[in-house]
């Protein structure tokens, strides 16, 4: 990997275009190498890893809205939509995927200066393959850089501290893994980087106080964002920059300001492409942060015993865990049992109370009003709080995989006086973790997931195709979604009508 320091420039600067950060990771998008197999095999993962997560967000509102939407955009060749068939506008399909794949959080993640679900670049990526009739081997291709850029700005660049979205760093990933897929030239690619970056800096309200369904479309915005740029940049039209390091530009004014400095790490030329060996996904459906403290909660239940003497519960974590999901938040929404089911997933505090209590997580179940209405759990829930803890901090960050954490100290005080202690740093499916995820483990995960919803005999025809994906031909893509009878998407909601 070579880094490269990515700092603000005066316009007056002598500053040539082959320096811009856009345009590193555009020669990193097409560079040609290949892809090694352990990428290979893992991006088979998380194709399947997203259409479970879609399967059983299928028949949810918000997905359902999505999906009308794509519905009024046919289009040949198109894209396909989950749950349906025929083809639709790329840019809507990747938008429809996109909130399916998102709805619950239950698929991969990266965490590091910044936070990120990697796998929120295949429903763009995946969209514009099909659409333009390319094959098994370009989409690895593509996916291969979409993560690896996304994976390398997060090692980089904080977002968070300064109130951006995370999918500041997802919308040029995807414009870059088009790139890729399609052979662009590296011009062309530097245009719609800087595009997608310009069109996906947004706040991170969306994931603060009340969070809404916006959580879920934010990751799809940026996607569709992508395929629109990689459109423009195709006809020529160019992009503001440069994007990140301009006098006016992102750095300077809506993260570290004109004084600050970014060491990015990117593969150097011949490099493969390997970051996405660096992700883990999700056995739980919440935020990745609180897998750990599930399986700590479940393995302390037998210690503890009567729950009901517990007089308070201190779990000693990262500052990160801490802020955006504990207690160090300040937000009161994240102890109220009315509370969306976005916002209980950003509470650990809810989260650890509930695996407590069951002894497992449940992507429904767990969340559902009847359950985060329960007056024991309430008052369980209430007496759980988050400390940050320097160590577990500086785990966070630490770029050793085998001391980097994600995980707690739980300190459960009983009514007697007596300090039951525990700690998890990892969740048990992370790859350093008690039961690592393997080929296995996501196809047991669509599986569950897909129960009810996708019929036996489609789960195997996409479970079929999605193991063959570097062997389908150009023009075989359209295999990699799955439909559902039309009772299935009776379930769902009934989207209103809007402008399309």
């Amino acid at each position: 990997m070579k880094t490269h320091i990515v700092r603000t420039h005066r316009s007056a600067e002598e500053f040539p275009k082959h320096e811009h950060l856009a345009w590193k990771i555009a020669e990193v998008a097409t560079d040609a190498v290949e892809v090694p197999n352990e990428t290979e095999e893992m991006i088979v993962n998380r194709i399947i890893d997203n259409a479970a997560v879609a399967a059983a967000s299928l028949t949810r509102r918000p997905v359902s809205n999505a999906r009308a939407q794509a519905l009024a955009h046919p289009y040949l060749p198109g894209s396909t939509v989950f749950g349906v068939g025929g083809t639709f506008s790329p840019e809507w399909a990747a938008w429809a995927n996109g909130v399916a794949v998102r709805e619950l959080d239950f698929h991969d993640t990266f965490l590091a200066a910044e936070y990120s679900h990697p796998g929120d670049n295949i429903p763009s990526i995946l969209a514009v393959a099909q659409h333009t009739g390319r094959s098994g081997a370009d989409l690895i291709r593509g996916l291969a850089t979409g993560y690896e850029i996304q994976v390398d700005l997060v090692r980089a660049i904080c977002l968070h501290e300064h109130k951006i979205d995370h999918v500041a760093h997802l919308g040029p990933a995807a414009a870059a893994g088009i790139g890729s897929l399609l052979g662009l030239d590296t011009d062309t690619v530097y245009q719609a980087i800087g595009q997608a970056l310009h069109t996906t800096t947004a706040t991170r309200q969306s994931r603060k106080g009340e969070i809404s369904s916006w959580k879920a479309y934010a990751p799809a915005f940026a996607g569709k964002m992508a395929v629109e740029a990689v459109d423009r940049a195709l006809r020529g039209e160019g992009a503001p920059s440069p994007i990140w390091e301009g006098e006016d530009g992102v750095i300077a004014w809506l993260l570290g300001g004109p004084n600050a400095e970014y060491h990015v790490p990117l593969p150097g030329p011949g490099e493969a492409k390997r970051s996405i060996l660096d992700t883990y996904t999700k056995e739980h459906s919440a935020e990745y942060q609180s897998q750990a403290p599930i399986d700590l909660a479940r393995r302390m239940r037998e210690r503890i015993g009567d729950l009901d003497q517990i007089a308070s519960i201190v779990l000693h974590t990262s500052h990160h865990t801490h802020v955006v999901i504990g207690t160090g938040s300040n937000d009161p929404q994240k102890f109220d049992p009315q509370a969306s089911r976005e916002t209980l997933d950003h509470s650990v505090m809810y989260i650890f109370a509930v695996a407590l209590q069951d002894g497992t997580w449940h992507h429904e179940r767990s969340y559902a009003p009847e359950r985060a209405q329960r007056s024991d759990t309430i008052d369980l829930w209430r007496k759980i709080s988050t400390a940050e803890d320097p160590e577990w901090t500086r785990r966070y960050h630490s770029t050793d995989p085998d001391e980097k954490a994600f995980g707690a100290r739980a300190e459960v005080t009983l009514r007697s006086g007596e300090v039951i202690v525990d700690e998890l740093a990892i969740g048990d499916a992370h790859p350093l973790g008690a039961r690592p995820f393997a080929r296995d483990q996501y196809i047991a995960k669509f599986r569950t997931l897909a129960e009810g919803v996708v019929a036996p005999a489609e789960q195997d025809r996409f479970l079929d195709a999605a193991q063959r994906t570097p062997e389908l031909k150009a023009g075989e893509l359209n295999q990699l979604t799955f439909t559902v009878s039309d009772e299935v998407l009776a379930r769902a909601p009934k989207s209103p009508k809007g402008l399309f």
